[in-house]
């Protein structure tokens, strides 16, 4: 005590301070941050949407490869040559591994005169790759009507044709769907400047979301009341969900708040009265719903679906409202990029038969 009066006041506070002891204590009774990253990070992983990922990651890596040696003029392709692309491709393992990893795809060869090691698709993915080709080709007019949809879902009739273009390969559109799909249906679509289609077709009758299915079938097989339904979403509670006092009240006074629907997009102005928010937010999910319900894999991109928002009347935060329906949407961090799945269309296929690939 004597060593420690003869310290100046000040020194002595500064320890105390910024001492370790009470940086400790600081630290200990710190708020913990929470936000939506935080949340991602802490939520309920679901390990059969992350093994999904993976592969569609691993798929696409395989027809950009593809792409690139298509389109050489050369009929041989060099194993050195592949190893340049590993950057432009996003493969981070050395090319040599990954071919002799996948022997169904990839068929390597000395070049008959050259003598170098080359390397070809096998006649088994080509003839996948031709296939879902001819698959895009007959699905046309199952693409027109998406694209008709979602320039319905837009509150003003059109979207940006770059975004389209970005979400092609979710909705079966084929490379050259300005060509193919928009001049091809002048009575349907059109282009305006500077970079939009627009929805020419006006239709009175607006179509009836894909969850009204859901709806019908929830109200007649299992004998349900339309209040409970007329609403309602399926609710798919994940695997390891924590489930905290109050929750399921909540969320079924949630399921029976009403909302306007997806094709409803000149009424959606978000009044800020009772109730209103939360309807907008409804909205918002019925759209996102809607939207995933469109494509052909139920799955996209979350940062492709940002570019969406605008025209779709969403100013809500995407990754917050996915966040807040864990039992609706499922938000995978797995690659590069964050994608949403929509819970309720891959129920079946992970409870039962398991999703076969080519490169296992």
């Amino acid at each position: 005590m004597l060593v420690l009066l003869r310290f100046p006041f000040a020194f002595l506070n500064e320890s105390i301070s910024f001492g370790h002891f009470n940086c400790y204590i600081q630290k200990r009774w710190k708020k913990p941050v929470n936000s939506a990253q935080t949340r991602l990070e802490n939520r309920a992983r679901d390990l059969q949407f992350d093994k999904l990922v993976r592969q569609i990651k691993k798929l696409k890596l395989i027809l950009r490869l593809h792409e690139l040696m298509s389109q050489r003029r050369a009929s041989h392709t060099s194993v050195q040559l592949v190893s340049r692309w590993s950057n432009v491709v996003g493969l981070n393992v050395g090319v040599g591994s990954f071919i002799q990893k996948h022997p169904r795809i990839f068929e390597v060869y000395t070049h008959p005169v050259k003598r170098n090691l080359c390397c070809r698709y096998s006649q088994e993915m080509l003839g996948l790759i031709a296939e879902e080709a001819m698959v895009i080709r007959e699905s046309e007019m199952a693409a027109v009507q998406r694209l008709k949809k979602l320039l319905m879902m837009s509150r003003t009739g059109r979207l940006n044709a770059h975004a389209l273009w970005l979400v092609r390969t979710e909705f079966g559109l084929p490379d050259d769907f300005r060509a193919s799909i928009i001049n091809k249906y002048p009575e349907t679509f059109r282009l305006v400047l500077p970079d939009s289609v627009e929805l020419v077709d006006q239709d009175d009758s607006l179509p009836a979301a894909e969850v009204e299915k859901w709806r019908e079938s929830e109200y007649k097989e299992k004998w349900l009341s339309e209040y409970e339904t007329r609403y309602a979403f399926p609710i798919q509670i994940p695997t390891g969900f924590k489930i905290e006092k109050g929750y399921r009240e909540k969320l079924k006074t949630w399921q029976r708040l009403p909302y306007l629907k997806p094709y409803n997009p000149s009424e959606a102005n978000c009044i800020r009265t009772s109730g209103g928010i939360e309807r907008f937010e409804k909205r918002a999910v019925g759209i996102l719903h809607e939207f995933l319900s469109l494509t052909v894999d139920n799955m996209v991109d979350i940062e492709r679906l940002s570019h969406f928002r605008r025209d779709f009347n969403m100013t809500a935060n995407l990754r917050e409202l996915l966040l807040k329906h864990p039992g609706i949407f499922y938000i995978s961090t797995k690659g590069n990029s964050l994608t949403v799945f929509l819970r309720e269309k891959y129920a079946k296929a992970f409870g039962g038969a398991e999703l076969v690939t080519i490169w296992q």
